[in-house]
């Protein structure tokens, strides 16, 4: 099963809670504190382009990078053409870009997807490689506490035009979460026939400390400048489900 491939077609639907406004906001004041206000940015796992046509209106010139060619199609149909946005089919470890960007933003547990530290690292190490000197990396992560709370549950949620059983199943010892999820979406084309299709996903996500994040952000190279409890924007605890970190690019010079 093939993950954001049936969901990317209900995806913001589902998601309606989650804050882009705020996030956005959160995710400007930080480039501003840095004196990034301008130029390019690109949005890692950018999914939908929620958060790449925020940041595109706010006067940023966007590029937005995903694994999942259905969640770019939704992403372009859902934009305009004013947008600006350069939207890429890639993955992350194999990222190529054809030149630096002075922000790289990476959101709603994109990290997660990555499956152990070695391919966490890489990540980092490209981001650096292609950020301006002295330019932001702003990510947030899901802790363990996170999964843990979440725990072994099953979750459903029924509308009009689509419905979803998603099951969770988290095995602290791996650190592993798996997602598993079954949609039934009505089919547009004929809404007077009541047809639904049935979509079957899994999701897998490694679930990351905060001191393996602050470890692979040394190896790639990257200056951690601060952290936060993503939800709160308060020193984090024990019990933080989100952090959100902002790095630097180290290495490289003006000159």
């Amino acid at each position: 099963m093939d993950a954001y491939t049936g969901f990317a077609q209900v995806y913001d639907l589902f998601m309606d809670n989650i804050p882009y406004d705020e996030w956005a906001e959160t995710i400007l004041r930080l480039l501003g504190k840095y004196g990034i206000t301008d130029g390019i940015a690109a949005d890692l796992g950018c999914g939908t382009g929620q958060m790449t046509r925020r940041l595109a209106k706010a006067g940023f010139d966007m590029i937005g990078i995903d694994l999942s060619p259905e969640m770019l199609d939704t992403a372009c149909m859902e934009g305009s053409p004013q947008d600006g946005i350069l939207y890429l089919n890639q993955d992350l470890r194999e990222m190529e870009l054809y030149g630096t960007v002075r922000a790289f933003i990476c959101i709603c547990d994109t990290i997660n997807y990555l499956p152990d530290e070695e391919d966490l690292t890489r990540v980092f190490r490209l981001v650096n490689n292609y950020l301006d000197p002295g330019g932001l990396f702003i990510f947030d992560v899901n802790t363990p506490a996170f999964y843990e709370e979440i725990g072994n549950s099953t979750i459903a949620e029924n509308r009009d035009d689509a419905s979803f059983i998603w099951e969770n199943d988290y095995d602290p010892e791996s650190a592993v979460n798996e997602y598993r999820m079954t949609f039934f979406i009505r089919d547009a084309e004929f809404p007077e026939k009541e047809m639904f299709h049935r979509f079957e996903e899994l999701h897998t996500h490694r679930a990351y400390t905060p001191e393996t994040i602050r470890e692979c952000l040394s190896a790639a190279g990257l200056i951690l400048l601060e952290e936060y409890d993503a939800d709160t924007l308060e020193e984090p605890s024990d019990n933080t489900l989100r952090y959100l970190f902002a790095a630097r690019e180290n290495g490289k010079s003006d000159a």
